[in-house]
Protein backbone atom coordinates (compact mmCIF):
# COMPACT_ATOMS: atom_id res chain seq x y z
CA UNK A 1 0.00 0.00 0.00
CA UNK A 2 1.09 3.53 -0.73
CA UNK A 3 1.57 5.94 2.14
CA UNK A 4 -1.14 8.66 1.65
CA UNK A 5 1.02 11.36 3.25
CA UNK A 6 3.95 10.52 1.03
CA UNK A 7 1.66 10.34 -2.01
CA UNK A 8 0.08 13.75 -1.32
CA UNK A 9 3.54 15.24 -0.68
CA UNK A 10 4.73 13.79 -3.97
CA UNK A 11 1.66 15.14 -5.80
CA UNK A 12 2.13 18.56 -4.22
CA UNK A 13 5.77 18.53 -5.33
CA UNK A 14 4.78 17.60 -8.89
CA UNK A 15 2.12 20.34 -8.91
CA UNK A 16 4.61 22.93 -7.66
CA UNK A 17 7.15 21.81 -10.24
CA UNK A 18 4.57 22.13 -12.99
CA UNK A 19 3.53 25.55 -11.73
CA UNK A 20 7.17 26.54 -11.53
CA UNK A 21 7.73 25.47 -15.14
CA UNK A 22 4.68 27.36 -16.28
CA UNK A 23 5.72 30.48 -14.40
CA UNK A 24 9.21 30.27 -15.87
CA UNK A 25 7.70 30.41 -19.36
CA UNK A 26 5.22 33.19 -18.66
CA UNK A 27 6.87 35.89 -16.56
CA UNK A 28 7.34 38.52 -19.19
CA UNK A 29 7.30 41.89 -17.47
CA UNK A 30 8.24 43.50 -20.77
CA UNK A 31 4.99 42.32 -22.43
CA UNK A 32 2.89 44.93 -20.62
CA UNK A 33 5.33 47.61 -21.73
CA UNK A 34 4.95 46.48 -25.35
CA UNK A 35 1.17 46.90 -25.09
CA UNK A 36 1.47 50.28 -23.40
CA UNK A 37 3.86 51.60 -26.06
CA UNK A 38 1.71 50.35 -28.94
CA UNK A 39 -1.67 51.56 -27.68
CA UNK A 40 -1.36 55.22 -28.77
CA UNK A 41 0.05 54.41 -32.21
CA UNK A 42 -1.93 54.70 -35.42
CA UNK A 43 -1.71 54.80 -39.18
CA UNK A 44 1.77 55.70 -40.53
CA UNK A 45 3.55 55.05 -37.24
CA UNK A 46 6.37 52.50 -37.20
CA UNK A 47 7.53 49.82 -34.78
CA UNK A 48 11.00 48.32 -34.94
CA UNK A 49 11.85 45.13 -33.12
CA UNK A 50 15.56 45.61 -33.13
CA UNK A 51 18.71 43.65 -32.46
CA UNK A 52 20.99 44.59 -29.57
CA UNK A 53 23.29 46.71 -31.77
CA UNK A 54 20.49 48.88 -33.17
CA UNK A 55 21.37 52.53 -32.55
CA UNK A 56 19.43 54.69 -30.11
CA UNK A 57 18.12 57.59 -32.15
CA UNK A 58 18.44 61.13 -30.85
CA UNK A 59 15.67 62.32 -33.14
CA UNK A 60 12.46 63.52 -31.55
CA UNK A 61 9.62 61.13 -32.21
CA UNK A 62 11.75 57.98 -31.96
CA UNK A 63 11.31 56.21 -28.66
CA UNK A 64 13.62 53.34 -27.69
CA UNK A 65 12.49 50.76 -25.16
CA UNK A 66 14.99 48.13 -24.01
CA UNK A 67 13.34 44.71 -23.74
CA UNK A 68 14.80 41.67 -21.98
CA UNK A 69 13.76 39.18 -24.67
CA UNK A 70 14.67 38.10 -28.18
CA UNK A 71 13.27 39.41 -31.44
CA UNK A 72 10.93 36.43 -32.09
CA UNK A 73 9.27 36.74 -28.66
CA UNK A 74 8.80 40.50 -28.96
CA UNK A 75 7.56 40.18 -32.56
CA UNK A 76 5.01 37.58 -31.49
CA UNK A 77 3.80 39.77 -28.60
CA UNK A 78 3.66 42.86 -30.82
CA UNK A 79 1.55 41.10 -33.44
CA UNK A 80 -0.74 39.69 -30.74
CA UNK A 81 -1.31 43.20 -29.38
CA UNK A 82 -1.96 44.58 -32.88
CA UNK A 83 -4.44 41.76 -33.59
CA UNK A 84 -6.53 42.87 -30.59
CA UNK A 85 -7.05 46.38 -31.96
CA UNK A 86 -9.04 47.38 -35.01
CA UNK A 87 -7.53 50.74 -35.81
CA UNK A 88 -4.28 49.49 -37.35
CA UNK A 89 -2.90 46.53 -39.24
CA UNK A 90 0.80 45.67 -39.52
CA UNK A 91 2.89 45.63 -42.69
CA UNK A 92 6.02 43.69 -41.82
CA UNK A 93 9.46 44.18 -43.38
CA UNK A 94 12.61 42.13 -42.87
CA UNK A 95 16.10 42.72 -44.17
CA UNK A 96 16.76 40.92 -47.44
CA UNK A 97 20.29 40.32 -46.18
CA UNK A 98 19.02 38.05 -43.39
CA UNK A 99 18.27 35.24 -45.82
CA UNK A 100 21.91 35.31 -47.01
CA UNK A 101 23.64 35.35 -43.61
CA UNK A 102 25.31 31.93 -43.19
CA UNK A 103 24.97 30.07 -39.90
CA UNK A 104 28.73 29.39 -39.79
CA UNK A 105 29.42 33.17 -39.72
CA UNK A 106 26.52 33.98 -37.39
CA UNK A 107 25.78 30.90 -35.27
CA UNK A 108 22.11 30.74 -34.39
CA UNK A 109 20.82 32.55 -37.48
CA UNK A 110 19.18 29.41 -38.94
CA UNK A 111 17.10 28.77 -35.80
CA UNK A 112 16.32 32.50 -35.61
CA UNK A 113 14.91 32.49 -39.14
CA UNK A 114 12.64 29.55 -38.22
CA UNK A 115 11.51 31.27 -35.01
CA UNK A 116 10.82 34.50 -36.90
CA UNK A 117 8.67 32.62 -39.41
CA UNK A 118 6.62 31.15 -36.56
CA UNK A 119 6.40 34.52 -34.76
CA UNK A 120 5.01 36.19 -37.91
CA UNK A 121 1.72 34.41 -37.24
CA UNK A 122 0.95 34.14 -40.96
CA UNK A 123 1.65 37.78 -41.79
CA UNK A 124 3.64 38.16 -44.99
CA UNK A 125 7.07 39.73 -44.51
CA UNK A 126 8.34 41.89 -47.33
CA UNK A 127 12.09 41.57 -47.83
CA UNK A 128 13.85 44.87 -48.40
CA UNK A 129 17.47 45.97 -48.36
CA UNK A 130 18.44 46.97 -44.83
CA UNK A 131 19.65 50.39 -45.97
CA UNK A 132 16.30 51.07 -47.67
CA UNK A 133 14.41 50.17 -44.51
CA UNK A 134 16.63 52.50 -42.50
CA UNK A 135 15.91 55.34 -44.93
CA UNK A 136 12.16 54.67 -44.75
CA UNK A 137 12.33 54.77 -40.99
CA UNK A 138 14.37 57.97 -41.00
CA UNK A 139 11.87 59.64 -43.31
CA UNK A 140 8.89 58.44 -41.27
CA UNK A 141 10.44 59.66 -38.03
CA UNK A 142 10.50 63.22 -39.41
CA UNK A 143 6.70 63.25 -39.25
CA UNK A 144 5.43 60.32 -37.23
CA UNK A 145 6.18 58.44 -34.03
CA UNK A 146 8.47 55.43 -34.14
CA UNK A 147 8.81 52.94 -31.29
CA UNK A 148 11.95 50.80 -31.19
CA UNK A 149 11.95 47.71 -28.98
CA UNK A 150 15.65 47.02 -28.56
CA UNK A 151 16.03 43.31 -27.79
CA UNK A 152 18.85 41.08 -26.63
CA UNK A 153 19.16 39.35 -30.04
CA UNK A 154 22.73 39.55 -31.31
CA UNK A 155 22.49 38.42 -34.94
CA UNK A 156 23.10 40.60 -38.00
CA UNK A 157 20.20 41.92 -40.07
CA UNK A 158 17.66 40.42 -37.69
CA UNK A 159 15.65 43.57 -36.92
CA UNK A 160 12.01 43.54 -37.99
CA UNK A 161 10.27 46.73 -39.13
CA UNK A 162 6.51 47.16 -38.93
CA UNK A 163 4.67 49.96 -40.66
CA UNK A 164 1.19 50.49 -39.26
CA UNK A 165 -1.57 50.86 -41.80
CA UNK A 166 -5.24 51.61 -41.28
CA UNK A 167 -7.07 48.62 -39.89
CA UNK A 168 -10.48 49.63 -41.19
CA UNK A 169 -9.75 51.34 -44.51
CA UNK A 170 -7.57 49.73 -47.16
CA UNK A 171 -5.98 50.98 -50.40
CA UNK A 172 -8.78 49.54 -52.53
CA UNK A 173 -11.45 51.34 -50.47
CA UNK A 174 -9.48 54.58 -50.79
CA UNK A 175 -9.16 54.14 -54.57
CA UNK A 176 -12.90 53.55 -54.92
CA UNK A 177 -13.67 56.61 -52.81
CA UNK A 178 -11.37 58.81 -54.92
CA UNK A 179 -12.90 57.44 -58.14
CA UNK A 180 -16.42 58.26 -56.87
CA UNK A 181 -15.32 61.75 -55.83
CA UNK A 182 -13.71 62.36 -59.22
CA UNK A 183 -16.78 61.06 -61.08
CA UNK A 184 -19.04 63.34 -59.01
CA UNK A 185 -16.73 66.32 -59.62
CA UNK A 186 -16.78 65.71 -63.40
CA UNK A 187 -20.56 65.31 -63.36
CA UNK A 188 -21.03 68.57 -61.43
CA UNK A 189 -18.65 70.53 -63.67
CA UNK A 190 -20.52 69.65 -66.88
Amino acid sequence: MTNPVRQSTLLAGVALALLGCASQERPRPWAGRVGAELSPLGYRNWVVIADAAFPVHSRRGVRTVVVDAGIPEVLDETLQVLERVQNVTPRVYVARELSYVPNDRAPGVDPLRRRLEAALRGYPARAMEYRSMSLLLEDASNKFAVVVFKTKTTLPYSSVYIELDSGYWDAESERELRDRMEARRRMEST
